[in-house]
């Protein structure tokens, strides 16, 4: 990878606080710009003008890149078809990543300066039923295997607590306690917070730990609250599995790592609680990320109404 680039995640992660998964993001994102620049440098556009980017023996000559570049490349990502939020964030990644040059002196002028950014239109996120839910929970209750009563466990925790995947899987031995009956974990930003869990949670997370639990470990000392079959920690892509094969037992055609958490906040301000509450127990920095899902909860009791109202 370029050392500019390197340099720009580094800063991004150390100044930035950036979390893992927008790092890796940015990261795959600018390493798709690097290959696109050179398939282009070197090659006018037109005979006798200077080539949108040039290749050095240390890579991009970022000071080289026109803003013809970037919008064809632009161009180039749309033509792939990614969603809108995808290529929002692209442009955004390489705008950043253009700020960055031109505030560390690598760059006389910017190239991205009066690009606009793609407009993506916010998606409500998607909730399931509380029959979905149900439908759900039961699918890895008809399994007593250790890896059933694990499954069983997270999926009571996540739709108990509102948690992320990421901070789900982050999860330590230390980080719970069934006596208390509360949940340590920690969101975006490395900011901590404390969830109770309920009775339900409990007794699924008290099964696991003392009956499936440490048939699944494969070192005594490991710290992961979840591991996979292998005994160390579990992955987000490994529960991604997990959760999309029980959709597809329960009958859920359409359904997300966090759709656990979306239908968890639904749920709760449905119910009555506090919208300050549920931001604090999701972890929301502002309280307009959590207000989407009080607009989520008027689209259900109006599609409801629609449901036990037909139209004549």
């Amino acid at each position: 990878m370029d050392q500019h680039i390197q340099d720009f995640l580094n800063n991004l992660s150390v100044e930035k606080n950036f979390s893992d998964n927008t790092l890796a993001a940015y990261r795959n994102d600018l390493s798709q710009l690097e290959e696109y620049l050179r398939t282009v440098a070197s090659h006018p556009a037109y005979p006798g003008e200077a080539a949108d980017a040039v290749v050095t023996p240390t890579g991009i000559d970022w000071d080289s890149v026109t803003k013809r570049a970037i919008v064809n490349y632009v161009l180039f990502i749309k033509e792939k078809q990614y969603a809108p939020a995808t290529v929002a964030r692209k442009v955004a990644a390489t705008k950043s990543f253009f700020h960055y040059c031109l505030a560390e002196g690598i760059v006389g002028d910017d190239p991205t300066a009066t690009l606009d950014s793609p407009k993506v239109g916010r998606s409500l996120p998607r909730a399931i039923s509380v029959e979905e839910i149900d439908a759900l929970l039961a699918e890895p209750a008809k399994d007593g295997s250790a890896e059933g009563l694990r499954d069983r466990a997270m999926l009571e925790l996540l739709y108990a607590t509102g948690m992320r995947v990421s901070e789900l899987v982050a999860l330590d031995m230390d980080d719970i306690s069934l006596a208390a009956g509360y949940v340590r974990c920690f969101g975006k930003g490395g900011k901590e917070r404390t969830i109770p869990i309920h009775a339900e949670a409990v007794a699924a997370l008290e099964k696991y730990i003392q009956e499936a639990r440490q048939r699944l470990i494969s070192q005594a000392g490991e710290q992961a609250l979840f591991v996979n079959h292998r005994g160390t920690r579990l992955t987000r892509q490994g529960f991604w599995l997990i959760i999309k094969e029980y959709a597809q037992k329960a009958g859920i055609e359409e359904i997300t790592p966090h759709t656990l958490r979306h239908s968890f906040a639904t749920h709760m301000l449905a119910n009555g609680a506090n919208l300050r509450d549920v931001q604090e127990l999701l972890g929301h920095a502002n309280i307009a990320t959590t207000q989407i899902y009080t607009h989520l909860t008027n689209e259900q009791k109006r599609s409801t109404y629609d449901r036990a109202h037909p139209r004549a």
